[in-house]
């Protein structure tokens, strides 16, 4: 394999690694926003019905951010598929990823359509 292919290979292994990070901070910064939200309205000031609209369109944005990161794991998948072909068998490029990771948010998409 020649030096450009295997500096490819561990560079787009570096980015990819790197999106998928940013995917999970986004999910942790939504996670952080909701608790904060739902703390606030326990505030015997507000009513209980304070930010509704908003809570559910966080909901929507996390489930984004999810199908976001799934797509992330399809890509990652499918650029270590592309690594065994062009990098060949060398150590420490391509990186397994197990059906289940993408199988459960299938079947989670298809119970929503």
């Amino acid at each position: 394999m020649s030096d450009r292919i295997l500096s490819d290979a561990y560079n787009i292994k570096k980015l990819i690694r790197e999106a998928e990070a940013l995917a999970d901070e986004s999910m942790i910064a939504f996670a952080k926003l909701k608790q904060a939200m739902l703390s606030a309205r326990l505030n015997p000031e507000v009513g209980v019905d304070t930010g509704q609209r908003a809570l559910i369109r966080l909901n929507q944005a996390e489930q984004q951010a999810m199908a976001m990161s799934t797509n992330l794991l399809r890509v990652h998948d499918e650029l270590s598929r592309l690594a065994r072909v062009h990098a060949g068998p060398e150590e420490n490029v391509p990186t397994e990823l197990p059906e289940l990771a993408t199988a459960e948010f299938r079947a989670s998409e298809l119970a929503h359509a």
